[in-house]
């Protein structure tokens, strides 16, 4: 299937999501509701939205039965970005080609628009409505999943242990559980949380959720291929060298296409997200 169409596809109904939940940047308090938007608007890739949309196909439902999820799977993905970006942390001055929200609007407005897109992830994903009915108890187990991975034991903690990493230190075992934490869990849960608003079963759910940990870490190992970055202590590529990185990714994506063995021809675009996160020029 074209990848790149099915992402052009589906981006616009995110994007249509996501101005509904946003406030617009000149309500008060304008300052904030603008630097919240500043890297929502234009965003990025939307991959883990779309995958959310793309999990609801796969069990079989509609995307738009997912667009709750999507919504709030990118807002909690923009407000670890604003946060990563900040001196404290990465200290990256750029993002999405623009200047980073605490340079844009200085650094405290930086974090009160991560903490706001944060709590308006969970609003959007238990007030949102969908084009079909979901079920309370699918939303609260979709609310469960965005939350845990959000959390210290997956997202947060992963980021914790990224900056605490001492050069020279690493080896691929630790890596990888920071891969697994600070990116895949997101990766997962919008799969995960995706094909719980679209009625997945319980062992449907947990194959998509091995999926999306899988994809997850080989979209960070790729991630880390093309910046070559041979200096940044958390990458394989700083320990193994590019060609066994890029090896390694790949062995990652054949157990993501494992899991979804079971599924169908509707599981496709899921597939060709899967390939794309890795190789980016399918």
């Amino acid at each position: 299937m074209d990848v790149r169409a099915y992402l052009l596809e589906r981006t616009p109904l995110v994007d249509e999501a996501l101005e509904r939940a946003l406030p617009a940047a000149a309500d008060p308090p304008a300052e904030l509701h603008a630097a919240m938007r500043h890297l929502v608007f234009p965003g990025g890739k939307r991959l883990r939205p779309v995958l959310s949309l793309a999990a609801a196909e796969a069990v079989g439902a509609p995307p738009g039965r997912a667009l709750p999820f999507a919504a709030a799977v990118e807002l909690v993905h923009t407000y670890s970005l604003v946060h990563d970006d900040l001196p404290c942390m990465d200290d990256d001055a750029e993002r999405r080609g623009r200047p980073s929200v605490h340079v844009a609007y200085g650094e405290a407005s930086a974090v009160l628009a991560g903490d706001a897109l944060l709590a308006l992830a969970f609003e959007v994903l238990a007030t949102a409505p969908t084009a079909e009915a979901v079920l309370p108890a699918q939303r609260l187990a979709a609310l469960t999943e965005l939350a845990r991975a959000a959390g210290s034991r997956e997202l947060v903690g992963g980021q914790s242990d990224d900056l605490s990493l001492a050069s020279g230190r690493a080896d691929a075992e630790l890596i990888e559980s920071i891969h697994l934490r600070k990116t895949a869990a997101l990766i997962a849960a919008a799969i995960a949380g995706g094909a719980l608003l679209g009625g997945a079963s319980a062992q449907e759910v947990n194959a998509l959720r091995r999926f999306g940990l899988a994809v997850g870490v080989a979209f960070q190992i790729a991630d880390d291929v093309l910046d070559a970055d041979e200096e940044e202590d958390s990458s394989l590529v700083a320990l193994l060298g590019l060609d066994a990185a890029q090896a390694r990714a790949e062995e990652f994506l054949a157990e993501a296409l494992a899991a979804l063995e079971d599924f169908g021809e509707r599981a496709e675009p899921l597939r060709a997200l899967a390939r794309f996160s890795l190789r980016r020029t399918e």
